[in-house]
């Protein structure tokens, strides 16, 4: 599997993916052009935006945000060894200085130390993570109160905004479907 840089400073570089074809699901190219275009539309320029990429898999994502000028990257990821795999990409491509990797389940976060401007949730389909995650987010203090949330989710996944979202657009993707969430105050 090829995976690719699509804009910004690291616009084409390569990332190492895992070999075999395991439980990973990288976002796929035009996916990640249409989350940046509404994280765009929404926060303008990124140079001062913290965004949260939870269930990073790859972590393609927040680094396509890092290579695009965000300030900093938090990767929430339960798995070891794609934790790993973050981080190898984080230092191959010289910008681990404004990452941070947690290896976590993203349905059991802790309170973080400032909350983010924006954030990113991948869940495996078809399994309700992201609801969970979205309430640990909540409770735990991570979201800016005008934050851009995003859910990736399959196209026919059953999904309920929790309380303390509402749900503002949704946006089709192939297979998937793209859901912007706003919090509400």
């Amino acid at each position: 599997m090829s995976l690719r840089i699509l804009a910004g400073a690291r616009r084409g570089r390569a990332l190492a993916t895992p070999s075999g074809t395991g439980a990973l699901r990288p976002t796929s190219a035009r996916r990640r052009a249409a989350v940046f275009d509404i994280l765009t539309a929404q926060l303008g320029d990124l140079a001062a935006v913290t965004l949260a990429d939870l269930f990073a898999g790859t972590g393609a994502v927040g680094v396509e945000a890092l290579s695009r000028g965000a300030a900093r990257v938090i990767f929430v990821e339960n798995d070891p060894a794609a934790a790993r795999l973050i981080r190898r990409n984080l230092d191959s491509l010289g910008l681990a200085d404004r990452a941070r990797v947690l290896q976590n389940d993203a349905t059991r976060l802790a309170g973080t130390g400032a909350p983010v401007d924006a954030v990113f949730l991948d869940p495996p389909y078809g399994r309700g993570l992201a609801e969970r995650a979205l309430v640990r987010l909540r409770d735990g203090g991570w979201l800016a109160p005008d934050a851009v949330v995003l859910v990736e989710l399959g196209r026919d996944d059953a999904f309920t905004a929790p309380a303390g979202f509402h749900l503002a657009r949704e946006h089709p993707h192939g297979a998937g479907r793209l859901v912007r969430l706003e919090p509400e105050a």
